[in-house]
């Protein structure tokens, strides 16, 4: 049920961030449409802890700010490398060892791993093990020193449960 309320509430901010419209009606109107898809979700029997991640909320605020500054740097470091040819590329497959147990997690790992210029994750099992491709010796070392995988699983959780955290 707190995924269904929760997943209500974020319909209707977006409904509502994204018309702007303060009509009583209109608001009732849009009201009814979120409550109507909510319905309709929990009657597929898609809702639970991956489809609306509540439990990640508070870790997202403090992992989001540190992925982007690691996407600033990236971005910088690549932009070097591109304009000083003296800067080298070399480009290198890792495999990295992921230490989140929930597929929410390894997923939300490996898409940090792409986000950042540079890397990309290539192949990702279930195990725990994702394969990366890396601009550079340097940009595969600093993910094998595993500071993104300790940020996203203090975020994530390493459940396995299937609560997530």
């Amino acid at each position: 049920m707190v995924h269904a309320l929760s997943l209500g509430l974020i319909l209707f901010a977006t409904w509502l961030l994204m018309s702007g419209i303060l009509d009583p009606l209109i608001l009732i109107l849009g009201i009814l449409s979120c409550a109507g898809v909510v319905a309709i979700v929990m009657r597929m029997d898609v809702i639970d802890h991956e489809a609306v991640p509540v439990h990640l909320t508070l870790g997202a605020l403090s992992y989001w700010p540190w992925l982007l500054w690691e996407i600033v740097k990236a971005n910088i470091d690549v932009t070097r490398r591109v304009l000083l040819p003296s800067a080298g590329i070399s480009p290198t497959m890792v495999e990295i060892r992921a230490s989140q147990k929930s597929d929410l997690g390894l997923v939300i790992f490996a898409n940090s791993i792409t986000l950042t210029p540079g890397t990309i994750s290539i192949d990702v099992e279930t195990g725990g093990r994702i394969l990366v491709h890396a601009l550079s010796r340097e940009g595969a070392e600093s993910l094998m020193d595993g500071e993104m995988d300790r940020r996203v699983t203090a975020m994530a959780g390493a459940a396995t449960d299937g609560t997530g955290g």
